[in-house]
């Protein structure tokens, strides 16, 4: 169902008079108070006031000539208005709330459950890097996180981790994945897994699109964050050196051993990619 005008300015902070206002003065500007009263239907003290707020959102022009008459601020120059408000007010919330903000470490796992907060708290914690940051990140995640990983990068924030992309990035060090190009074909979705400075890890599994959130987890847990750092660091390593080692050692990880949690794990997708591959 489309939304029609009005509603999209309720939305950005208007209220339905001011809105109902600012849309029939698109439609018949320049017009008066009493007019646009009428074509409203309602009280002229109400719309007076409220044409008074839309001047000071700068939504319209008066024109104090014999008889005071409105126009209204072209659309985009309202939309570029209202956006330079918005950033200036979440600069200035964003101040008072840091200021009051202090973060104490909880030791404890949270579930996310928004795609959007997932990414933003890997962006978050990618600028709190300090010393080093791994990760297994599939494309889509890959993507999305490649500025600030290289940003990392360049304060001097040790950076790699495990890819799954055919043009891996070059702004930090990135390890094909253990030989299996097609773990993300399998996989029941989109993997991120991020660990920043043994202090704080983060595992999510996107939706394909990278829409929704299937699982995601998040913990500043100093033991829990060494495991998976440990953990991390042995898989990037174990990538590194490809199947073709003969150690027996480099073929205990994961992918390469495929153990029953992992066929369980990936048996729908592969039934999938089967059935549509006979298609």
């Amino acid at each position: 169902m489309k939304t029609s005008a009005k509603d999209t300015l309720i939305e950005l902070g208007f209220t339905n008079l001011e809105a109902q206002l600012y849309c029939e003065l698109l439609k018949s500007a320049p017009a008066t108070g009493y007019k646009l009263a009428q074509a409203v239907g309602k009280a002229a003290a109400n719309v007076y006031q409220a044409l008074g707020v839309l001047e000071q959102k700068h939504a319209v022009l008066v024109d104090d000539g014999a008889t005071k008459s409105y126009r209204p601020v072209a659309p985009e120059e309202l939309l570029a208005v209202l956006e330079s408000g918005f950033f200036k007010r979440q600069k200035a919330a964003k101040a008072a709330l840091e200021r009051l903000h202090a973060p104490v470490a909880s030791d404890k796992i949270f579930q996310l459950r928004n795609a959007a907060q997932t990414l933003a708290r890997a962006r978050q914690m990618l600028a709190d890097a300090t010393d080093v940051v791994l990760f297994d990140l599939f494309p889509a995640p890959l993507a999305a996180l490649r500025a600030e990983l290289a940003a990392a990068a360049a304060r001097g924030v040790q950076v790699g981790g495990v890819v799954y992309a055919p043009n891996p990035p070059h702004e930090f060090l990135c390890v094909p994945s253990h030989g299996q190009p097609r773990t993300p074909d399998n996989w029941p979705g989109s993997q991120l897994t991020l660990v920043v400075d043994a202090r704080q890890f983060l595992v999510a599994l996107f939706s394909t699109d990278g829409n929704e959130i299937y699982h995601a987890f998040w913990s500043d847990s100093v033991y829990l964050s060494c495991l998976q750092h440990s953990g991390l660091g042995c898989e990037l390593r174990l990538s590194a050196l490809g199947l073709e080692n003969k150690d027996p050692l480099a073929k205990i990880s994961l992918l390469p051993m495929t153990p029953p949690g992992l066929k369980e794990l990936i048996r729908p997708q592969a039934s999938s990619s089967a059935a549509g591959e006979a298609a």
